[in-house]
Protein backbone atom coordinates (compact mmCIF):
# COMPACT_ATOMS: atom_id res chain seq x y z
CA UNK A 1 0.00 0.00 0.00
CA UNK A 2 2.87 2.55 1.32
CA UNK A 3 4.92 1.75 -2.33
CA UNK A 4 2.19 2.62 -4.25
CA UNK A 5 1.00 5.74 -2.49
CA UNK A 6 5.02 6.71 -3.38
CA UNK A 7 4.04 5.44 -6.85
CA UNK A 8 0.98 7.69 -7.45
CA UNK A 9 2.35 10.55 -6.13
CA UNK A 10 5.30 10.04 -7.65
CA UNK A 11 3.80 9.76 -10.87
CA UNK A 12 2.06 12.98 -9.92
CA UNK A 13 4.65 14.75 -9.32
CA UNK A 14 6.70 14.03 -11.95
CA UNK A 15 4.53 15.17 -14.63
CA UNK A 16 3.33 18.36 -12.73
CA UNK A 17 7.17 19.03 -13.36
CA UNK A 18 7.55 18.30 -16.46
CA UNK A 19 4.86 20.91 -17.32
CA UNK A 20 6.26 23.61 -15.25
CA UNK A 21 8.61 25.45 -18.93
CA UNK A 22 4.56 25.18 -20.20
CA UNK A 23 3.47 27.29 -17.50
CA UNK A 24 6.41 29.14 -17.51
CA UNK A 25 7.17 28.27 -14.38
CA UNK A 26 4.00 29.73 -12.90
CA UNK A 27 4.13 33.06 -14.62
CA UNK A 28 2.01 32.35 -17.53
CA UNK A 29 -1.79 33.72 -17.82
CA UNK A 30 -4.16 31.54 -15.48
CA UNK A 31 -5.80 30.21 -18.58
CA UNK A 32 -2.58 28.96 -20.00
CA UNK A 33 -1.41 27.53 -16.06
CA UNK A 34 -4.67 25.65 -16.06
CA UNK A 35 -4.18 24.22 -19.42
CA UNK A 36 -0.53 23.05 -18.37
CA UNK A 37 -1.56 21.30 -15.23
CA UNK A 38 -4.63 19.63 -16.60
CA UNK A 39 -2.41 18.25 -19.36
CA UNK A 40 -0.08 16.89 -16.93
CA UNK A 41 -2.90 15.80 -14.44
CA UNK A 42 -4.11 13.52 -17.34
CA UNK A 43 -1.12 12.27 -18.63
CA UNK A 44 -0.37 11.22 -15.11
CA UNK A 45 -3.85 9.60 -14.65
CA UNK A 46 -3.09 7.58 -17.96
CA UNK A 47 0.40 6.00 -16.95
CA UNK A 48 -1.33 5.13 -13.43
CA UNK A 49 -3.75 2.80 -14.57
CA UNK A 50 -7.45 1.53 -14.73
CA UNK A 51 -8.93 3.41 -11.63
CA UNK A 52 -7.12 6.89 -12.10
CA UNK A 53 -8.71 6.58 -15.97
CA UNK A 54 -11.99 5.29 -14.91
CA UNK A 55 -11.63 8.77 -12.33
CA UNK A 56 -10.25 10.79 -14.93
CA UNK A 57 -13.54 10.32 -16.97
CA UNK A 58 -15.65 10.71 -14.08
CA UNK A 59 -14.01 13.97 -13.58
CA UNK A 60 -15.20 15.03 -17.44
CA UNK A 61 -18.66 14.81 -16.66
CA UNK A 62 -18.12 17.19 -13.95
CA UNK A 63 -17.60 20.91 -14.89
CA UNK A 64 -19.38 21.96 -11.82
CA UNK A 65 -16.65 21.19 -9.66
CA UNK A 66 -13.19 21.16 -11.94
CA UNK A 67 -11.91 23.73 -14.26
CA UNK A 68 -13.03 23.36 -18.15
CA UNK A 69 -9.35 23.17 -18.47
CA UNK A 70 -9.04 20.14 -16.90
CA UNK A 71 -12.78 18.76 -17.76
CA UNK A 72 -12.08 19.48 -21.44
CA UNK A 73 -8.19 17.27 -20.95
CA UNK A 74 -10.26 14.42 -18.95
CA UNK A 75 -12.77 14.18 -21.86
CA UNK A 76 -9.64 13.39 -24.30
CA UNK A 77 -8.37 10.30 -21.44
CA UNK A 78 -7.35 7.91 -23.86
CA UNK A 79 -8.71 4.35 -22.30
CA UNK A 80 -6.72 2.29 -24.21
CA UNK A 81 -4.43 -0.69 -22.69
CA UNK A 82 -2.52 -3.06 -25.08
CA UNK A 83 -4.84 -6.39 -25.88
CA UNK A 84 -4.32 -8.58 -23.77
CA UNK A 85 -3.27 -12.66 -25.20
CA UNK A 86 -6.78 -14.21 -26.03
CA UNK A 87 -5.48 -17.24 -24.29
CA UNK A 88 -5.50 -15.24 -20.91
CA UNK A 89 -9.65 -13.92 -22.24
CA UNK A 90 -10.52 -17.54 -22.57
CA UNK A 91 -9.85 -18.59 -19.45
CA UNK A 92 -11.48 -16.30 -17.53
CA UNK A 93 -14.62 -17.86 -19.62
CA UNK A 94 -13.71 -21.26 -18.77
CA UNK A 95 -13.49 -20.03 -14.90
CA UNK A 96 -17.37 -18.12 -15.04
CA UNK A 97 -18.67 -20.85 -17.62
CA UNK A 98 -16.74 -24.15 -16.89
CA UNK A 99 -16.72 -24.75 -20.82
CA UNK A 100 -15.26 -23.52 -23.61
CA UNK A 101 -15.59 -20.80 -25.98
CA UNK A 102 -16.78 -23.14 -28.68
CA UNK A 103 -19.01 -24.64 -26.77
CA UNK A 104 -21.01 -21.15 -26.14
CA UNK A 105 -20.84 -19.61 -29.01
CA UNK A 106 -20.86 -21.13 -32.67
CA UNK A 107 -17.65 -18.63 -33.09
CA UNK A 108 -15.32 -16.81 -31.03
CA UNK A 109 -12.91 -14.36 -32.59
CA UNK A 110 -9.60 -14.35 -30.90
CA UNK A 111 -8.56 -11.20 -32.71
CA UNK A 112 -10.33 -8.05 -29.71
CA UNK A 113 -12.79 -5.42 -30.92
CA UNK A 114 -11.70 -3.02 -27.82
CA UNK A 115 -9.14 -3.52 -24.91
CA UNK A 116 -9.67 -1.07 -21.92
CA UNK A 117 -8.69 -0.89 -18.71
CA UNK A 118 -10.94 -2.80 -16.91
CA UNK A 119 -12.53 -5.21 -19.78
CA UNK A 120 -11.85 -6.34 -23.42
CA UNK A 121 -14.62 -7.07 -25.81
CA UNK A 122 -14.52 -9.44 -28.81
CA UNK A 123 -17.08 -10.53 -31.55
CA UNK A 124 -18.65 -14.07 -31.27
CA UNK A 125 -22.14 -15.90 -32.88
CA UNK A 126 -24.78 -17.54 -31.14
CA UNK A 127 -24.74 -20.95 -31.54
CA UNK A 128 -28.79 -21.51 -30.10
CA UNK A 129 -31.65 -19.30 -30.90
CA UNK A 130 -32.24 -16.65 -27.57
CA UNK A 131 -35.33 -15.02 -26.68
CA UNK A 132 -34.22 -11.56 -24.64
CA UNK A 133 -35.76 -10.22 -21.96
CA UNK A 134 -37.46 -7.33 -24.55
CA UNK A 135 -37.97 -7.51 -28.37
CA UNK A 136 -37.82 -10.57 -31.05
CA UNK A 137 -36.10 -13.79 -30.53
CA UNK A 138 -31.79 -13.68 -31.87
CA UNK A 139 -31.75 -16.12 -34.09
CA UNK A 140 -28.97 -18.91 -34.44
CA UNK A 141 -25.74 -16.96 -35.89
CA UNK A 142 -26.84 -13.60 -34.45
CA UNK A 143 -23.44 -11.48 -34.15
CA UNK A 144 -22.59 -10.64 -30.99
CA UNK A 145 -20.18 -8.51 -28.43
CA UNK A 146 -18.36 -10.78 -25.31
CA UNK A 147 -17.12 -8.61 -22.94
CA UNK A 148 -14.60 -9.84 -20.52
CA UNK A 149 -13.51 -7.98 -17.36
CA UNK A 150 -9.85 -8.10 -17.62
CA UNK A 151 -8.15 -10.65 -14.65
CA UNK A 152 -6.71 -8.72 -11.60
CA UNK A 153 -8.27 -5.35 -12.51
CA UNK A 154 -11.12 -5.56 -9.86
CA UNK A 155 -8.29 -5.98 -7.23
CA UNK A 156 -6.05 -3.80 -8.67
CA UNK A 157 -8.43 -0.74 -8.67
CA UNK A 158 -10.12 -1.80 -5.10
CA UNK A 159 -6.51 -1.41 -3.85
CA UNK A 160 -5.84 2.36 -5.77
CA UNK A 161 -9.38 3.45 -4.39
CA UNK A 162 -8.06 2.18 -0.83
CA UNK A 163 -4.95 4.63 -1.79
CA UNK A 164 -7.01 7.82 -2.79
CA UNK A 165 -8.99 7.49 0.12
CA UNK A 166 -5.90 8.41 2.25
CA UNK A 167 -5.07 11.26 -0.01
CA UNK A 168 -8.68 12.62 -0.48
CA UNK A 169 -8.73 13.00 3.52
CA UNK A 170 -5.41 15.66 2.32
CA UNK A 171 -7.31 17.60 0.04
CA UNK A 172 -10.34 17.77 2.17
CA UNK A 173 -8.05 20.06 4.26
CA UNK A 174 -6.89 22.90 1.62
CA UNK A 175 -8.50 25.50 -0.01
CA UNK A 176 -9.73 22.73 -2.90
CA UNK A 177 -11.66 20.85 -0.71
CA UNK A 178 -13.76 23.67 0.04
CA UNK A 179 -14.14 23.83 -3.67
CA UNK A 180 -15.83 20.93 -3.95
CA UNK A 181 -16.37 17.89 -1.48
CA UNK A 182 -13.49 15.43 -2.53
CA UNK A 183 -14.62 12.95 -0.19
CA UNK A 184 -18.51 12.38 -1.92
CA UNK A 185 -16.70 12.35 -5.31
CA UNK A 186 -14.60 9.41 -4.25
CA UNK A 187 -17.85 7.63 -2.95
CA UNK A 188 -19.08 8.40 -6.35
CA UNK A 189 -16.22 7.37 -8.40
CA UNK A 190 -16.32 4.25 -6.05
CA UNK A 191 -19.97 3.22 -6.77
CA UNK A 192 -19.46 3.57 -10.61
CA UNK A 193 -16.68 1.07 -10.27
CA UNK A 194 -18.45 -1.05 -8.57
CA UNK A 195 -21.32 -1.01 -11.41
CA UNK A 196 -18.62 -1.41 -14.19
CA UNK A 197 -16.92 -4.26 -12.74
CA UNK A 198 -19.91 -6.29 -12.26
CA UNK A 199 -20.98 -6.09 -16.14
CA UNK A 200 -24.62 -7.86 -14.56
CA UNK A 201 -25.10 -3.74 -13.99
CA UNK A 202 -24.98 -2.76 -17.68
CA UNK A 203 -27.05 -5.51 -19.11
CA UNK A 204 -29.82 -4.40 -16.39
CA UNK A 205 -30.05 -1.19 -17.53
CA UNK A 206 -29.83 -1.74 -21.02
CA UNK A 207 -32.85 -3.97 -20.47
CA UNK A 208 -34.61 -1.59 -18.70
CA UNK A 209 -33.88 1.16 -21.36
CA UNK A 210 -35.31 -1.03 -23.66
CA UNK A 211 -38.48 -1.32 -22.14
CA UNK A 212 -38.63 1.83 -21.40
CA UNK A 213 -38.40 2.88 -25.16
CA UNK A 214 -40.23 -0.06 -25.99
CA UNK A 215 -43.43 1.76 -28.34
CA UNK A 216 -40.10 3.78 -29.98
CA UNK A 217 -38.84 2.41 -32.99
CA UNK A 218 -36.08 4.64 -33.20
CA UNK A 219 -34.70 4.22 -30.46
CA UNK A 220 -32.55 0.87 -29.73
CA UNK A 221 -29.76 -0.63 -27.71
CA UNK A 222 -28.53 -4.00 -27.56
CA UNK A 223 -29.85 -6.69 -26.02
CA UNK A 224 -28.41 -8.56 -23.30
CA UNK A 225 -27.84 -12.60 -23.94
CA UNK A 226 -28.26 -13.90 -20.26
CA UNK A 227 -27.50 -17.27 -20.35
CA UNK A 228 -24.08 -16.00 -21.86
CA UNK A 229 -23.22 -13.73 -19.25
CA UNK A 230 -21.99 -13.02 -15.43
CA UNK A 231 -20.18 -10.66 -13.52
CA UNK A 232 -16.89 -10.88 -15.22
CA UNK A 233 -18.57 -11.83 -18.84
CA UNK A 234 -21.25 -9.82 -20.61
CA UNK A 235 -22.97 -10.87 -23.99
CA UNK A 236 -25.29 -8.63 -26.07
CA UNK A 237 -25.86 -7.73 -29.83
CA UNK A 238 -23.71 -6.37 -31.95
CA UNK A 239 -25.22 -2.82 -32.93
CA UNK A 240 -23.97 -2.32 -36.67
CA UNK A 241 -24.04 1.77 -37.61
CA UNK A 242 -21.75 4.86 -38.22
CA UNK A 243 -20.36 7.03 -35.10
CA UNK A 244 -20.75 10.67 -34.67
CA UNK A 245 -17.03 10.85 -35.98
CA UNK A 246 -18.85 8.96 -39.50
CA UNK A 247 -22.10 11.32 -40.50
CA UNK A 248 -20.81 12.14 -43.59
CA UNK A 249 -21.05 8.22 -44.84
CA UNK A 250 -24.32 7.58 -42.75
CA UNK A 251 -25.60 10.67 -44.80
CA UNK A 252 -24.40 9.00 -48.07
CA UNK A 253 -26.65 6.26 -46.72
CA UNK A 254 -30.10 8.07 -46.72
CA UNK A 255 -29.71 8.23 -42.73
CA UNK A 256 -32.42 11.07 -41.86
CA UNK A 257 -29.72 13.36 -39.72
CA UNK A 258 -32.68 16.09 -38.63
CA UNK A 259 -34.67 13.66 -37.92
CA UNK A 260 -32.40 11.12 -35.26
CA UNK A 261 -31.05 14.60 -34.52
CA UNK A 262 -34.60 15.95 -33.23
CA UNK A 263 -35.85 12.07 -32.56
CA UNK A 264 -32.52 11.85 -30.15
CA UNK A 265 -33.25 15.31 -27.78
CA UNK A 266 -36.60 14.01 -27.47
CA UNK A 267 -35.78 10.28 -26.41
CA UNK A 268 -33.31 12.15 -23.78
CA UNK A 269 -35.89 14.36 -22.32
CA UNK A 270 -38.10 11.38 -21.60
CA UNK A 271 -35.28 10.05 -19.68
CA UNK A 272 -34.51 12.49 -17.44
CA UNK A 273 -38.14 14.17 -17.34
CA UNK A 274 -40.20 11.38 -17.61
CA UNK A 275 -38.43 7.95 -16.06
CA UNK A 276 -35.76 9.42 -14.19
CA UNK A 277 -32.97 7.44 -15.35
CA UNK A 278 -31.01 8.44 -17.61
CA UNK A 279 -27.74 7.94 -20.02
CA UNK A 280 -25.08 10.24 -18.78
CA UNK A 281 -21.86 9.25 -20.68
CA UNK A 282 -23.16 10.32 -23.82
CA UNK A 283 -20.08 10.99 -25.48
CA UNK A 284 -19.75 10.16 -29.47
CA UNK A 285 -17.99 6.83 -28.99
CA UNK A 286 -21.40 5.81 -26.99
CA UNK A 287 -24.37 6.53 -29.67
CA UNK A 288 -24.41 5.32 -33.27
CA UNK A 289 -26.36 5.95 -36.05
CA UNK A 290 -27.53 2.79 -38.05
CA UNK A 291 -28.76 2.11 -41.54
CA UNK A 292 -32.72 1.63 -39.91
CA UNK A 293 -32.64 5.64 -39.33
CA UNK A 294 -32.30 4.62 -35.58
CA UNK A 295 -30.20 6.01 -32.79
CA UNK A 296 -27.97 3.14 -30.93
CA UNK A 297 -27.09 3.64 -27.07
CA UNK A 298 -24.14 1.65 -25.99
CA UNK A 299 -22.39 1.47 -22.94
CA UNK A 300 -24.03 1.97 -20.03
CA UNK A 301 -21.66 2.28 -17.44
CA UNK A 302 -22.41 5.76 -15.97
CA UNK A 303 -26.16 6.62 -14.88
CA UNK A 304 -27.71 9.44 -13.74
CA UNK A 305 -31.06 8.51 -11.57
CA UNK A 306 -33.85 11.71 -10.12
CA UNK A 307 -36.55 11.33 -7.55
CA UNK A 308 -40.42 12.67 -8.80
CA UNK A 309 -39.44 15.64 -6.89
CA UNK A 310 -36.10 15.98 -8.86
CA UNK A 311 -37.58 15.72 -11.74
CA UNK A 312 -40.19 18.17 -10.91
CA UNK A 313 -37.48 20.89 -9.59
CA UNK A 314 -35.54 20.04 -12.74
CA UNK A 315 -38.67 20.54 -14.77
CA UNK A 316 -39.13 24.12 -13.55
CA UNK A 317 -35.40 24.70 -14.13
CA UNK A 318 -35.79 23.71 -18.00
CA UNK A 319 -38.68 25.93 -17.74
CA UNK A 320 -36.90 29.14 -16.00
CA UNK A 321 -34.35 28.87 -19.55
CA UNK A 322 -37.49 28.36 -21.99
CA UNK A 323 -39.14 31.21 -20.04
CA UNK A 324 -36.09 33.13 -19.39
CA UNK A 325 -37.24 33.74 -15.18
CA UNK A 326 -33.94 33.74 -13.16
CA UNK A 327 -35.69 33.76 -9.47
CA UNK A 328 -37.86 30.31 -11.16
CA UNK A 329 -34.15 28.76 -11.90
CA UNK A 330 -32.93 29.98 -8.55
CA UNK A 331 -35.84 28.83 -6.42
CA UNK A 332 -35.92 25.15 -8.24
CA UNK A 333 -31.97 24.87 -7.95
CA UNK A 334 -32.10 25.77 -4.26
CA UNK A 335 -34.52 22.80 -4.13
CA UNK A 336 -32.24 20.42 -5.73
CA UNK A 337 -29.59 21.17 -3.03
CA UNK A 338 -28.34 24.28 -4.87
CA UNK A 339 -27.85 26.30 -1.55
CA UNK A 340 -26.82 30.12 -2.38
CA UNK A 341 -25.79 32.39 0.88
CA UNK A 342 -28.20 35.40 0.87
CA UNK A 343 -25.31 37.88 0.50
CA UNK A 344 -24.64 36.22 -3.22
CA UNK A 345 -28.11 35.86 -4.56
CA UNK A 346 -28.74 39.11 -6.10
CA UNK A 347 -24.85 39.03 -7.71
CA UNK A 348 -25.57 35.22 -8.81
CA UNK A 349 -29.47 36.70 -9.94
CA UNK A 350 -27.70 38.88 -12.05
CA UNK A 351 -25.48 36.87 -13.42
CA UNK A 352 -28.15 33.95 -14.29
CA UNK A 353 -30.03 37.41 -16.23
CA UNK A 354 -27.12 37.91 -18.08
CA UNK A 355 -26.83 33.92 -18.94
CA UNK A 356 -30.37 33.93 -20.47
CA UNK A 357 -30.19 36.57 -21.83
CA UNK A 358 -27.35 35.46 -24.28
CA UNK A 359 -28.69 31.94 -24.59
CA UNK A 360 -29.93 32.99 -28.40
CA UNK A 361 -27.38 32.14 -31.28
CA UNK A 362 -27.10 33.97 -34.50
CA UNK A 363 -29.63 31.68 -36.34
CA UNK A 364 -32.09 32.38 -33.48
CA UNK A 365 -32.16 28.86 -31.84
CA UNK A 366 -31.45 28.65 -28.02
CA UNK A 367 -27.90 27.43 -27.02
CA UNK A 368 -28.53 25.06 -23.64
CA UNK A 369 -24.76 24.68 -22.98
CA UNK A 370 -24.54 28.71 -22.38
CA UNK A 371 -26.90 28.45 -19.77
CA UNK A 372 -25.78 25.29 -18.01
CA UNK A 373 -22.44 25.31 -17.77
CA UNK A 374 -22.30 29.06 -17.19
CA UNK A 375 -24.25 28.38 -14.40
CA UNK A 376 -22.18 25.70 -12.70
CA UNK A 377 -19.27 28.28 -13.63
CA UNK A 378 -21.52 31.29 -11.99
CA UNK A 379 -21.94 29.16 -8.73
CA UNK A 380 -18.10 28.43 -8.83
CA UNK A 381 -17.13 31.79 -8.85
CA UNK A 382 -18.97 32.40 -5.43
CA UNK A 383 -18.12 28.66 -4.13
CA UNK A 384 -21.51 27.09 -3.67
CA UNK A 385 -21.21 23.53 -3.88
CA UNK A 386 -23.41 21.76 -6.69
CA UNK A 387 -24.60 18.32 -5.57
CA UNK A 388 -23.25 15.55 -7.65
CA UNK A 389 -26.63 14.75 -9.39
CA UNK A 390 -27.24 18.30 -10.38
CA UNK A 391 -23.71 19.02 -12.08
CA UNK A 392 -23.89 15.00 -13.83
CA UNK A 393 -27.70 16.06 -15.15
CA UNK A 394 -26.34 19.63 -16.51
CA UNK A 395 -23.32 18.25 -18.37
CA UNK A 396 -25.94 15.17 -19.58
CA UNK A 397 -28.25 17.91 -21.22
CA UNK A 398 -25.13 19.82 -22.88
CA UNK A 399 -23.33 16.28 -24.60
CA UNK A 400 -26.96 15.57 -25.58
CA UNK A 401 -27.18 19.15 -27.01
CA UNK A 402 -23.58 18.95 -28.38
CA UNK A 403 -24.59 15.29 -30.00
CA UNK A 404 -27.76 16.87 -31.66
CA UNK A 405 -26.03 19.42 -33.50
CA UNK A 406 -23.00 17.19 -34.85
CA UNK A 407 -26.46 15.43 -36.56
CA UNK A 408 -28.18 18.80 -37.28
CA UNK A 409 -26.52 22.27 -36.38
CA UNK A 410 -29.63 24.22 -36.22
CA UNK A 411 -31.22 22.17 -33.51
CA UNK A 412 -33.11 24.17 -30.86
CA UNK A 413 -33.18 21.77 -27.79
CA UNK A 414 -34.51 24.34 -25.67
CA UNK A 415 -37.63 24.34 -27.76
CA UNK A 416 -37.43 20.36 -27.75
CA UNK A 417 -38.03 20.48 -24.11
CA UNK A 418 -40.75 23.02 -23.62
CA UNK A 419 -43.32 20.64 -24.34
CA UNK A 420 -41.77 18.40 -22.06
CA UNK A 421 -42.14 20.81 -19.01
CA UNK A 422 -45.15 22.52 -20.18
CA UNK A 423 -46.89 19.00 -19.97
CA UNK A 424 -45.56 18.22 -17.04
CA UNK A 425 -46.19 21.44 -14.77
CA UNK A 426 -49.81 21.52 -16.50
CA UNK A 427 -50.07 17.89 -14.95
CA UNK A 428 -48.72 18.74 -11.45
CA UNK A 429 -51.32 21.77 -11.29
CA UNK A 430 -53.91 18.96 -11.32
CA UNK A 431 -52.52 16.94 -9.05
CA UNK A 432 -54.74 16.22 -5.92
CA UNK A 433 -51.55 15.64 -3.56
CA UNK A 434 -50.29 18.67 -5.14
CA UNK A 435 -53.27 20.67 -4.57
CA UNK A 436 -53.45 19.45 -1.40
CA UNK A 437 -50.25 20.23 -0.48
CA UNK A 438 -50.48 23.67 -1.77
CA UNK A 439 -54.36 24.45 -0.08
CA UNK A 440 -53.12 26.36 3.27
CA UNK A 441 -50.88 28.08 1.26
CA UNK A 442 -53.36 29.76 -1.05
CA UNK A 443 -56.04 29.94 1.87
CA UNK A 444 -53.63 31.95 3.89
CA UNK A 445 -53.01 34.33 0.94
CA UNK A 446 -56.62 34.81 -0.28
CA UNK A 447 -57.12 35.52 4.01
CA UNK A 448 -54.81 38.53 3.56
CA UNK A 449 -56.41 39.69 0.39
CA UNK A 450 -59.78 40.03 2.28
CA UNK A 451 -58.30 41.43 5.13
CA UNK A 452 -56.32 44.23 3.31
Amino acid sequence: MASRSWIISGTIARRLAAALPSARFGLAPATVRRAAWARALRLAFEDLGPAFIKLGQLVSVRPDEFSEELVGEMRSLQDAVPALPAAVIRTVIREEFAAEAEALWADFDDEPLASASIAQVHRARLSAPYRPVWGEVLPAGTEVVVKVVRPGAAESIQADVAVARRLVLWVAGTRLGRRFDPCALLDEFAATLARELDLRQEGRFADRFLFDFRDDRRVVAPRTVWNRTTARVLTMEFMHGWRLSELDEARAAGVDCFGLAVHGATAFMRQVFVYGRYHADLHPANLFVTPDNTIAYLDFGIVGYLTPEERMNITQVMAALVYRDPDRALRYSAALGVDVPEEHVDAIRGGLGELLDGTTRPDGTRDFAHFGLGFLRLLGEYGVKIPSGYGLLIKSLATVEGVARALYPQIDIVATAKPFTTRILGRAMGDPARLYERMPQAVRAALRELMA
